[in-house]
């Protein structure tokens, strides 16, 4: 009964809490604590060792909930592939508190037409070039508390978390941009904010993780995360008036809050082998809690059903969830609704979305 309730928890804490894909998405703010169920029957404390890997191809262009697909067709689409390898160390301190740092590395690339082509704001080449980014991502550090004595609430319980996430990743990283220079020359300038290693905030993170036990084989989990970024744009430059005199209040990065929802079914197939189902939530909200929401971001949000399966051998566990996309909405942002009442016409951007991730990883307890 032990190994069933320790692995419940494990299942949905597993998945990186790493939020949306695509251009709605900054980065990775960090790996998931990590943790295991609260031992009733241990006061001793421990350490936890997790490395956490995602993958996703973003593609598909949606403004609001609708695809573009012409742009598929035309061959105008903007790819992302973006890799993250999150580092995650926990100090479990008693069956009740544990502590948590994590540490993104993060590689990322970008092709697109439109962001390489551009003389004075006319295209003259239709040719696809790509930029790239790679290092270290905004490390996290964060505090857990299970609200209930493990010791008297063995079916079910709530973990509330509390941390920082830290401006450690590089937020003006740069690659060249070809035939936007003089002459159809090269220059270096910042990539997209989408695959920017850092958003140059000092952010602060909220989590809620419950489970509970229906049956020995059967049980629910539920996770909330929010990050909340005060900040509201870091000064680095977009070049996205250079596409159009119309985005001049577009030509900073916005610093936006990222948000993530998950709850589920876990059900154990064999000792030690344990599969879940459930819904996902994460996205950029349009507006933060904290702070101004203005300059440059592509908020938006995406639902995704979530499998995954779960091994665990003595103090090891391997994992693996496929978030699988179904709704992907890019929402209007601060800057669109501007440009709303300015022009007197409705306007919304579009981002790309990917259709699933894959994510990976091994938890060690020693």
């Amino acid at each position: 009964m032990k190994t069933i309730y320790i692995l419940l928890g494990f299942m949905f804490f597993v998945s990186a809490k790493v939020l949306a894909q695509g251009c709605v998405a900054i980065k990775s703010t960090g790996g998931s604590c990590m943790m295991d169920h609260p031992d009733s029957n241990s006061h001793e404390s421990a350490w936890a060792f997790s490395a956490t890997s995602r993958y996703f191809k973003s593609f598909r262009h949606f403004k609001g909930k609708d695809e573009q697909e012409e742009r598929l067709v035309q061959g105008t689409e903007v790819i992302n592939h973006q890799y993250s390898l999150d580092l995650a160390l926990v100090r479990i301190i008693n069956n009740r508190w544990s502590v948590m740092i994590d540490l993104p590395l993060l590689y990322n690339t970008r092709s697109s037409l439109y962001e390489h082509g551009l003389v004075n704001g006319a295209y003259i080449k239709q040719e696809r070039r790509s930029t790239s980014s790679s290092g270290l991502g905004d490390i996290r550090i964060a505090a857990y508390r299970w609200l209930f004595n493990p010791a008297k609430y063995t079916k079910g319980n709530i973990q509330l978390g509390l941390g920082l996430k830290l401006p450690t990743g590089d937020y003006d990283y740069k690659d060249y941009w070809y035939n936007v220079g003089p002459n159809g020359t090269k220059e270096l300038r910042t990539v997209d904010q989408s695959i920017q290693l850092g958003d140059g905030g000092t952010g602060i993170t909220a989590e809620l993780n419950a489970f509970y036990n229906i049956f020995h084989k059967i049980g629910v989990y539920g996770d909330f995360y929010y990050l909340s970024n005060p900040r509201e744009q870091n000064g680095v430059r977009t070049y996205r008036e250079t596409l159009s005199p119309t985005l001049g209040n577009e030509a900073i990065m916005s610093v936006p809050d990222q948000y993530m929802v998950r709850a589920g079914a876990n059900y154990s197939i064999l000792p030690g082998l344990i599969a879940s189902a459930g819904l996902r939530l994460e996205g950029i909200p349009v507006y933060d809690l904290i702070g101004g929401s203005g300059d440059f971001r592509r908020p938006g949000y995406i639902w995704s059903v979530e499998p995954a399966l779960n091994y665990q051998k003595n103090k090891v566990n391997l994992f693996v969830t496929v978030p699988v996309a179904f709704v992907r909405n890019r929402t209007q942002s601060v800057t669109d609704k501007e440009n709303t009442a300015t022009s007197g016409r409705f306007v919304q951007g579009d981002a790309a979305f990917a259709d699933y991730s894959i994510n990976a990883g091994i938890s060690v307890k020693f």
